[in-house]
């Protein structure tokens, strides 16, 4: 008789324990899954960040303009290696539920210092030299099955054309995508100058200016020198990393990663009191049974491995039930175009079930050492007396 098959038959021995048990641990995987690879969303802005790339924006609020002026006077910064600046649009299509994320930017320097965008150089000529021009990210494109020649018009719900209407009309010729998945690539970009020639204000402001060093060792030296130059003047700056910059913006909608934390430690918590019980009455329910395995010649080291291993097989299998729904929620809501422009770079990573598996036997270890510790040190006399 194996080990393998009297742990499974443990195991199966009360099918509603089992049952129940099994469906606690696969609650507490699947919110780990479907949490973390949400959490994974919102870290990968700060992930994906160059560490050469800065932001600079106004002290008071990322939402206030910049004088265009500064950008030259930046340039200039020893350190500086490439700098260009961008704008908010406040895109929409057709309707404003149809949010696409639209940015005016310099089109002959932005994908210099947005290198980690990859984007055919034809294409990427063809938009820096049509005024209408519109380069849309891979992610934007698949969701509304745009493709490059299409004439499409975007709305603004902040600016207005100078002829009265929101509306402006592009050309799609280009589409960029990103050097890896965690590169986010929803939205579009438009030429700043047909956005400022077009719109009624702001023609001598921009919204943020973003710039590489030549290295990161030379990031803070660089941020202190933009900062110092523009103190004391009616628009002053405070620049940092392109990192910093996304973790305090997300950091604006809470701590979303603290929140999610908490759900899945919470989770776990009440999971491992659970688990732990269980797998304490059910060796306590087979006292007799053990005794008697070990007068037949099973060691004490036998037994132990015995337990433990009934408490991880059950910690796998509603670990694993758990993580393939989660893979499949993960993926489905990854196709749905509500949440295509929420949450871009959503996916179910490989790390999430490197880190699940290890949960799982993380969560058998704890939960299974101490029945499996008595279970060895059972007293067989004491117990077959007691029996």
């Amino acid at each position: 008789m194996s080990d393998l098959y009297l742990v499974f038959k443990n195991l199966t021995r009360n099918k509603l324990r089992l049952i129940l048990s099994c469906f606690a641990i696969f609650i507490a995987f699947l919110l780990f899954g479907v949490l973390g690879s949400v959490q994974k969303v919102f870290d990968s802005g700060e992930e994906a960040s160059s560490d050469t790339r800065l932001m600079v924006v106004n002290k008071i609020n990322f939402t206030q303009p910049l004088p265009i002026a500064y950008v030259n006077k930046i340039k200039a910064i020893e350190g500086v290696a490439s700098v260009t600046y961008a704008n908010w649009f406040g895109g929409y299509y057709k309707e404003q539920k149809n949010m696409v994320p639209t940015f005016a930017v310099d089109q002959d320097t932005y994908f210099e210092v947005y290198n980690n965008f990859v984007v055919d150089p034809a294409q990427l000529q063809e938009w820096q030299n049509t005024r209408t021009g519109l380069m849309v990210g891979r992610v934007t494109a698949n969701q509304w099955g745009w493709k490059v020649g299409d004439k499409i018009s975007l709305s603004s719900n902040i600016f207005s054309q100078k002829t009265g209407g929101q509306t402006w009309e592009f050309n799609i010729v280009g589409i960029f995508d990103g050097e890896n998945p965690q590169v986010d690539t929803s939205g579009a970009l438009l030429h700043y100058k047909y956005f400022i020639e077009t719109q009624t204000f702001g023609s001598d402001w921009v919204g943020w200016i973003p710039l590489n060093t030549t290295e990161a060792a030379l990031n803070d030296s660089v941020a202190n020198a933009i900062d110092e130059q523009f103190a004391n003047s009616p628009a002053e700056t405070k620049t940092s990393t392109e990192a910093q910059f996304a973790k305090a913006f997300i950091e604006q909608l809470g701590n979303i990663g603290f929140i999610l934390t908490s759900v899945v430690s919470a989770a776990f918590f009440t999971i491992l009191m659970i688990v732990a019980n269980t797998m304490a009455l059910a060796v306590s329910e087979r006292t007799n049974e053990i005794a008697v395995l070990k007068t037949l010649g099973f060691s004490a080291k036998r037994i132990f491995g015995q337990v433990l291993s009934e408490s991880l097989l059950l910690s796998i299998i509603g670990g694993l039930f758990g993580l393939g729904l989660a893979a499949l929620l993960v993926t489905g809501a990854a196709q749905a175009p509500q949440l295509k422009s929420f949450l871009p770079t959503l996916m179910f990573p490989t790390e999430i079930w490197l880190k699940g598996f290890a949960y799982m036997l993380l969560l058998g270890f704890v939960t299974g050492f101490f029945p499996a510790y008595n279970a060895m040190k059972l007293n067989t006399i004491d117990a077959l007396n007691r029996s």
